[in-house]
């Protein structure tokens, strides 16, 4: 197990780095003023939980990182750092697909993240949501499991919210799951038609219309129904993390939340908190951090517990759509699979992490999503 400490540290390839934009200031710094992680709470890093691909899929145009075991970027082949795959996933192949031209910049994720963010017809508005964060923790709390906030986050909602068609076909989804790891998942019919409705109602708003466009232009999908195909299949695709059976899945995991050995595993959506708080199903703790913004989207770094299983450190998006999450995660796992994905909301930088799961891929080639969450602002 890696020692991370808490308050700095994420995963990307080649080994823990400071989180979000602070790693290219810290690069240049000795940090020397952060206390080491408590020898007796050690904190388990998230490269012990998800390994980042060796390969160039979804990678291709890809910043140079020195960091990253093999490369993808357009100079990668006169340097002599390729990945293995690179010509398969980045030449001029047959599918139209041009390293050059179809790559995805630094420059573009934070232009069309600004385009999602302004597209985002559906969030909450001034007087939608009233929260009380209460006790802020410190970085080196995350193991604390102490109720440091007697009061509910959640003191309002509007719930008329949820009677639009994007939230009302994501909140179906919820209780869709088997949230212990290990107990094979057992989709109906019904189920399969609520992932259908939900995934039909998203690509109804512009937000999604707009990514499609993007993604399309940039050779990862030639149809709409190609895009739904993609979605479909990283998101809802069945796969195993315990001992064969298919148990979990990319939504599950981001949006339901999983308990695994004990401990709550993923659960990044507010939607989910909100409803779970409401039933008494859900205390919480404490929050991290609080994103500098002033209306919705924000974001809240979470400590809480559920059913009495205990969330160490976790993030979300608070007051926005089901369809500005599910895009900006499967933007970021199309375009940094495996890495931070820089972007911008209301002109104040974020980072999204992904990780493909690494022990298998559908039958189409494509990865499954192991996770996606915000970043430590």
């Amino acid at each position: 197990m890696s020692w991370c400490h808490p308050a700095l540290v994420t995963k990307t390839p080649g080994g823990p780095r400071p989180a979000g934009h602070t790693w290219a200031v810290l690069r240049t710094l000795q940090v020397t003023s952060l206390p080491p992680p408590s020898v007796t709470s050690p904190v388990l890093c998230p490269q012990d939980l998800y390994t980042a691909p060796g390969s160039c899929q979804g990678r291709c145009g890809e910043p140079f990182s020195a960091g990253d075991e093999c490369h993808c970027h357009p100079e990668c082949d006169t340097e002599r750092n390729c990945c293995e795959d690179f010509d398969r996933h980045c030449g001029d192949g047959e599918s139209g697909f041009s390293r050059s031209r179809d790559s995805i910049s630094e420059p573009e994720l934070l232009q069309l993240s600004e385009q999602l963010y302004q597209l985002d017809l559906n969030k909450a508005r001034p007087g939608d949501i009233a929260l009380n964060p209460q006790h802020r923790a410190e970085p080196g709390d995350t193991g604390d499991k102490r109720d440091l906030s007697p009061q509910p986050l959640f003191k309002f909602v509007n719930e008329e919210l949820f009677s639009k068609p994007t939230y009302a076909s994501f909140i179906k989804l919820l209780d869709n799951y088997q949230r212990a790891t290990g107990t094979e998942e057992e989709v109906t019919a019904e189920e399969l038609r609520e992932q259908e409705d939900f995934l039909q109602e998203v690509m109804k708003t512009q937000l999604m219309k707009k990514l499609f466009v993007f993604l399309k232009g940039k050779n990862r999908c030639s149809s709409e129904q190609e895009f739904l195909e993609l979605l479909r299949e990283m998101w809802f695709g069945l796969y195993s993390r315990g001992d064969g059976e298919r148990d979990s899945s990319g939504f599950e995991h981001v949006f339901s939340g999983e308990v695994k050995k004990g401990k709550v595993s993923g659960f990044h959506n507010w939607i989910r908190f909100y409803l779970l708080e409401k039933q008494q199903l859900l205390n919480y703790l404490s929050h991290s951090f609080d994103g500098p913004w002033d209306s919705f989207p924000d974001v809240l770094g979470l400590r809480f517990s559920w059913d009495g299983f205990h969330k160490e450190l976790g993030s979300a998006f608070i007051g926005s759509s089901p369809e500005f999450e599910l895009g900006l995660y499967s933007l970021c796992f199309l375009a940094r699979p495996g890495r931070a994905c820089h972007l911008s909301l209301g002109g104040h930088p974020l980072s999204i992490q992904t990780f493909p799961w690494s022990k298998g891929t559908a039958s189409s080639g494509r990865s499954f999503i192991a996770t996606a969450y915000v970043m430590s602002p």
